[in-house]
C-alpha cells in the first residue's frame, strides 16, 4: 500500500505514459464559514502514449463519481489510500471526471481554514508544495506533468476569490477564472475570504502588470502596502533586466495569510506570505530586510520554478538556491536598494544555517537523492536553501556574473513553460562562460561536507612575508553520513587589513583559485605583513575559515573595528563556528561578543549575536558555570538597553534580549514595571509584541499566572494574541502547566498548526530542565505513533520541537539510540531524530571544552 507516498520511479513511469493538457476544477466553498467538507469536481484531459493503466492522486474523505472516457468506475473499487486507479486508458486522448468531498484543514496543508477571532469570519488559502493539490482536487501530483488549470469557485456572498489567473467579476457568488498558462500542480492556488486589498500596477516597456496586496481586515491598519510595492517593483526591474524575459504571468498578487507554515510560497501570480510579515508593532530594520528578501525570493520563483520547473524533486535545491541567491543579489546590487549590505546578512544567517546542517549525520550532497515524497518533505533544509545558494554564489564567482546571467537568459528562453534537469542549466552556463563545469559540479553538488581553509604564512625578522599559501582540508564527514570527504575548487578573495586610527581597513585584495591541498599565493610574498589576513574575504566560497595566530589576536581585540560590515560578519561567524565545534570555550565566546558587540552597527548581526550567545550559554556552557555566564550576559543586555539611543533599533533589540534572559528579582521587577507602566526606559515603546515578550518571560519565571495572561489576552483579542497566550501558558514553571501543554499537543490532535507551534515554543524553557526531564521517556513513547497518524507538518513540529534537546547528557543519547534500534521509524522520522541527537553530542563536546577552559584559568 502506497499510503500518501509516491516514488520517483512511479512518477517517471507515469510521465513517460501521460501528457496532461488541461484541468477544469469546480469547487463549492459556499459552506466555508461553517467548515467541514466541500464538493470538488475535476475534469482533466490528457494524452496517453499507449493503451495501459495509470492512476491519479487524491486525498479526500469521500469519492462520489469517477468517470473515465464516458464509463463510470466504482469509487469503492478504484479509490484507495491517496490514489484513484485508471484502468484501460486508450492510446491518445483521454478524459477523466472525479467528484469528491474534500476537507478543509487546520494544518497549513491543502485548503487551510482559519477563523479570525476579531471578526469571526473564515479565511481560506491553499498550500500545495510538495504534494497537497491532491487534497483539493484530483491531480497528477508531480512537477513534470504540467497543464493549464481553469478554476470555478462558488463562495459565500461578499467574499473575494483570488487564484493564479486575474480575478474575474463574479456571476452572483460564482467566480470563473480564465485558464492558466502551463504550470505544475504545486504552484496553483486559491485564496478565498473577505480579505482586505490594496492595488497598484507595475509598468515597463508599454506593458502594465496589475499588482495586489491582500490581508485580513483586522491587520489592514498595519499593512504598509507602499513599502511592499516598492520592493516588488524593484524586483520586477532587476529580474526582468537580468533574466531578459518579461514577467511570465498576467498579474502579481501577494497575499498575507494566517497560520502559514513557511515564510511564503511561489504560487504563480498569487504568492502567499505568512502574515507575521504585516508588522503589528515596531520591528528593527533587520525584519524589513528579511521580509524584502522573502518578497524577492518568491518573485524570482516566477521565472525559476514556475516558468521553468524541475522535473523531479531532486532539483528542489536548484529551485530554492536560485531564488535565494538572486533575491539577495537584487538587494545588494539593484539601484536604490535599502539593503546593499545584504551579503553581510547572508553570511551571518543563511551561511551559518548551512554550516550547521552540513555537520549533521544527515548531511547530504546538494543534489540529494530523492527517492520519494517522504524524502523531499524533510529536505527543505539548510543544504537545499543555504548551502545551495552559497555554492551558486561561488559558481557566479567561478564563471563571472555577466556570463552567469547570460546563461540564465538562454535557459529561460529555451525551456519556458517546460521542465528541466540541472544539466540543462549547467550546459547553458558552459556555453556562455567557456568553463567545463563537469568537475566543478561533481565536487560541489554531488558530495557532502565542508572544507576548511587555513593560511600558512612565513615572515622574516623585518615583518615581511616570505611565503604565503592556503591549505585546504577535507575533514571526515559526521558519523553516519554517507560519502567521502573531498577537496574542492574554490574561487576566493584574500583580504589584507591594517589598523588605521583604530579601525581595521582593507588595504589589499587578491582573488584566486584554490584547488588542491596547498595553493601558493605568490602575490603576498615580499609585502609587509598586514595586521589581519582574511581568507574568503567577500564570502565568495563556502568553507570554514581559520585565522593565523597573529590575525586571530588582532581580530579578538578589534573585531568591532572593521570598517566594513562583511568582514565583521565573517569573523563573528568564524567565532561562532569555533564555539559550536568546541574549539573556542563558551565563556571565551561570551567575552569576545561583549568586547565587540557595542561597536557593531549592523542590527541584523547584533540580533544574530543575541541568539547565538543565548544558545551557547544554554547548551554549550559548562553546567556549573552556566548561571554565572547567564548572569553576566543579562547584566550586559540591561546595560546596553539603558545606553542605547532612545527609540533606535538597537534599543529594541537589546530590550528583547534582556526580556529573554531576565532572571534576578530586580530584573523581573523591571519587566513587570515596563509592563504595567510604573517604570520607563526613555524612547522604548512597550507596544503589543514587546508586551507579550515581557508576559512570556514573567510567566516562565512564575511571576505571571493565568489571571495575568488572560488580562493580556483581553487587551489583544487577535489570533496573534491567542498564540502568544498559548506560549505563555505553556511556559509556566508548574507540573500542571506542562501536563496541560503536553496533552494538548501529544494526546490530542485538535490544535491548529500555528497554535501547536506556539504551545511547543512555550513548553520548552531552558530554565526548566528538571521540570522537563520526565518528558524524555514520554517523547520516545509517543513520537512514532504521532508520526504515523498526523500530517507531515504537524508531526514534524512535534518530532523536532519536543525532542529533549535540553537534557544534555549521555543518558539522552542512550535513550535515543535505544529508540532508534527498537522503533523501526520511517527514514524521514529517523533522520529528524538523528539530527536532534547530534545536537546533544555537540553540546556535550562544547560543554567539556568550556569546563576545560574554566579549569585552566
Amino acid at each position: 500500500m502506497p499510503g500518501t507516498n509516491l516514488t520517483r520511479e512511479e512518477a517517471q513511469q507515469r510521465a513517460r505514459l501521460l501528457t496532461v493538457d488541461a484541468y477544469e476544477i469546480d469547487l463549492d466553498l459556499s459552506g466555508a464559514q461553517e467548515g467541514g467538507t466541500y464538493r470538488s469536481a475535476t475534469t482533466v484531459r490528457f494524452e496517453s502514449a499507449e493503451a495501459g493503466d495509470s492512476f491519479i492522486d487524491l486525498v479526500a474523505p469521500a469519492v462520489h463519481e469517477v468517470v473515465l472516457n464516458g464509463a463510470a468506475l466504482d469509487p469503492a473499487e478504484v479509490f484507495q489510500d491517496s490514489r484513484i486507479a485508471l484502468p484501460g486508458l486508450v492510446a491518445g486522448r483521454n478524459e477523466l471526471t472525479v467528484v469528491a468531498d474534500c476537507a478543509y484543514t487546520n494544518t497549513g496543508e491543502g485548503l487551510h481554514r482559519f477563523v479570525d477571532p476579531v471578526d469571526q469570519q473564515a479565511y481560506l488559502y491553499t498550500q500545495f508544495e510538495v504534494p497537497d493539490a491532491r487534497r483539493v482536487f484530483a491531480s497528477f501530483e508531480q512537477p513534470d506533468l504540467k497543464a493549464t488549470f481553469q478554476f470555478t469557485v462558488k463562495a459565500p456572498e461578499g467574499w473575494t476569490v483570488i487564484s493564479n489567473s486575474p480575478t474575474p467579476e463574479p456571476a452572483g457568488t460564482i467566480w470563473r477564472f480564465e485558464p492558466t498558462p502551463r504550470i505544475s500542480t504545486y504552484v496553483t492556488a486559491l485564496i478565498v475570504g473577505p480579505y482586505h486589498s490594496v492595488h497598484s500596477t507595475y509598468e515597463k516597456d508599454g506593458r502594465t502588470v496589475p499588482l495586489g496586496i491582500y490581508c485580513r481586515p483586522s491587520l489592514a491598519e498595519h499593512l504598509d502596502a507602499e513599502e511592499i510595492f516598492e520592493v516588488t517593483r524593484q524586483g520586477f526591474d532587476w529580474f526582468q533586466e537580468k533574466f531578459d524575459y518579461a514577467y511570465p504571468f498576467a498579474k502579481y498578487d501577494q497575499l498575507f495569510v494566517p497560520e502559514f507554515n513557511a515564510g511564503a510560497m511561489e504560487n504563480a501570480g498569487a504568492v502567499t506570505i505568512r502574515d507575521q510579515y504585516v508588522f503589528r508593532s515596531k520591528v528593527t530594520d533587520a525584519a524589513y530586510e528579511v521580509r524584502a528578501e522573502t518578497i524577492l525570493h518568491e518573485l524570482a520563483h516566477m521565472w525559476f520554478g514556475d516558468l521553468v520547473t524541475m522535473e523531479w524533486w531532486n532539483d528542489l535545491w536548484l529551485n530554492e538556491s536560485f531564488a535565494t541567491y538572486t533575491s539577495i543579489a537584487c538587494q545588494a546590487y539593484a539601484p536604490g536598494s535599502k539593503w546593499p549590505h545584504s551579503w553581510t546578512t547572508f553570511a551571518n544567517s543563511m551561511k551559518t544555517w548551512a554550516y550547521r546542517q552540513d555537520q549533521l549525520p544527515s548531511t547530504h550532497p546538494i543534489m540529494a537523492e530523492i527517492r520519494d515524497l517522504d524524502d523531499v518533505l524533510v529536505n527543505f533544509d539548510g543544504i537545499t536553501y543555504a548551502k545551495g545558494a552559497s555554492v551558486l554564489k561561488q559558481l557566479v564567482a567561478y564563471v563571472g556574473m555577466e556570463e552567469f546571467f547570460t546563461g540564465v537568459q538562454a535557459y529561460f528562453k529555451r525551456h519556458a513553460y517546460g521542465n528541466t534537469q540541472l544539466s540543462d542549466l549547467l550546459g547553458a552556463l558552459e556555453e556562455t562562460s567557456g568553463r567545463d563545469l563537469s568537475t566543478w559540479s561533481k565536487k560541489w553538488l554531488q558530495t557532502a561536507g565542508i572544507n576548511i581553509l587555513r593560511p600558512e604564512i612565513e615572515v622574516d625578522a623585518e615583518g615581511v612575508i616570505t611565503s604565503f599559501a592556503v591549505r585546504q582540508e577535507a575533514p571526515a564527514l559526521p558519523a553516519g553520513a554517507q560519502g567521502e570527504p573531498v577537496l574542492r575548487p574554490h574561487r576566493i578573495a584574500i583580504g589584507a587589513y591594517d589598523l588605521q586610527d583604530g579601525k581595521l581597513v582593507r588595504t589589499e585584495r587578491y582573488e584566486l583559485d584554490v584547488d588542491e591541498e596547498l595553493t601558493a599565493v605568490p602575490q603576498l610574498a615580499g609585502k609587509p605583513r598586514p595586521a589581519v589576513i582574511l581568507l574568503n574575504d567577500d564570502d565568495l566560497s563556502y568553507a570554514k575559515v581559520r585565522l593565523d595566530e597573529e590575525s586571530l589576536k588582532v581580530v579578538t581585540e578589534h573585531l568591532g573595528d572593521f570598517t566594513a560590515s562583511l568582514p565583521r560578519a565573517l569573523s563573528w561567524a568564524s567565532a561562532w563556528d569555533m564555539t559550536r565545534d568546541g574549539e573556542l570555550a563558551t565563556r571565551d565566546y561570551l567575552s569576545l561578543v561583549l568586547s565587540g558587540i557595542g561597536k557593531e552597527s549592523d542590527i541584523g548581526v547584533v540580533q544574530s549575536l543575541h541568539r547565538q550567545v543565548k544558545v551557547a550559554l544554554d547548551l554549550y556552557a559548562a553546567p556549573e558555570w552556566r548561571e554565572t555566564g547567564l548572569s553576566t550576559w543579562t547584566e550586559a543586555t540591561l546595560s546596553h538597553l539603558r545606553d542605547a539611543e532612545p527609540g533606535s533599533d538597537h534599543q529594541l533589540a537589546w530590550a528583547r534580549a534582556f526580556a529573554a534572559a531576565a532572571r534576578t528579582g530586580d530584573q523581573l521587577d523591571l519587566l513587570q514595571g515596563l509592563l504595567d507602566g510604573t517604570q520607563e526606559i526613555p524612547g522604548l515603546a512597550v507596544d503589543t509584541e514587546l508586551r507579550w515578550s515581557l508576559v512570556q518571560r514573567l510567566a516562565a519565571t512564575g511571576r505571571a499566572d493565568e489571571k495575568a495572561i488572560a488580562a493580556e489576552l483581553e487587551r489583544d483579542r487577535t489570533s496573534a494574541g491567542e498564540r502568544h497566550a498559548a506560549t505563555a501558558r505553556a511556559a509556566r514553571p508548574t507540573t500542571e502547566a506542562k501536563t496541560e501543554a503536553w496533552a494538548s499537543v501529544v494526546e490530542s490532535d485538535q490544535l491548529p498548526n500555528a497554535v501547536q507551534e506556539a504551545v511547543i515554543g512555550g513548553f520548552v524553557q531552558t530554565d526548566q530542565r528538571e521540570l522537563l526531564a520526565p518528558y524524555t521517556a514520554k517523547y520516545f513513547d509517543a513520537v512514532k505513533a504521532i508520526w504515523d497518524s498526523r500530517s507531515h507538518e504537524m508531526a514534524q513540529q512535534i518530532a523536532v520541537g519536543l525532542y529533549p534537546a535540553l537534557q544534555v547528557a549521555q543518558e539522552t543519547l542512550d535513550a535515543t539510540d535505544a529508540w532508534l534500534a527498537a522503533a523501526a521509524p520511517s527514514a524521514a522520522l529517523r533522520r529528524l531524530v538523528t539530527e536532534s541527537r547530534a545536537g546533544i553530542e555537540r553540546a556535550l563536546k562544547a560543554q567539556a571544552a568550556d569546563a576545560a577552559a574554566g579549569a585552566a584559568q
